[in-house]
């Protein structure tokens, strides 16, 4: 299942208008999602140039989860539930900036949980450089129905 346009995004991500970050869903199954995203469209993070800060990868995970939960969600016959970013570690940022035009890739796999917790290893790539890491925990108001974990 994947949600093919920025409208279906919108449906999964509680961000509307600029704070929409990704573009699409490149694949998704039941333990992980992968969008992808153009830098350029992330216009409220920009520079002069077009420039994007390395920092804002971690946004792009946490939308990555949202759409994965969204899509579970969905798949259940269920709205998506509201959630909130309680944690992230092992952030590795390996790029000050993204350039306009690069065609990123960010991946959101479950890695477990309790109750209305939840844990993604995420990655962010650049072809087939990765360029960002991280474990980022979720709390979700209703729980989801992942495998193993949260709503099981």
């Amino acid at each position: 299942m994947s949600a093919g346009s920025r409208a279906e995004l919108a449906e999964l991500v509680p961000h509307s208008g600029p704070m929409l970050l990704l573009e699409r869903v490149v694949s998704h199954a039941q333990a992980q999602t992968v969008c992808a995203l153009d830098p350029a469209a992330s216009d409220l993070f920009r520079d002069a140039e077009g420039h994007v800060p390395g920092w804002v990868a971690l946004e792009w995970m946490a939308q990555c989860v949202a759409v994965h939960g969204g899509l579970l969600a969905r798949a259940a016959g269920r709205r998506p539930s509201p959630g909130m970013l309680v944690g992230a570690r092992r952030i590795e940022l390996l790029r000050r900036e993204f350039a306009p035009g690069e065609t990123l890739e960010v991946e959101a796999r479950y890695t477990g949980g309790a109750g209305a917790l939840a844990s993604f290893a995420c990655r962010l790539r650049a072809g087939p450089e990765v360029v960002a890491t991280g474990s980022l925990s979720v709390y979700v108001s209703e729980a989801l129905a992942i495998p193993g974990g949260a709503g099981a």
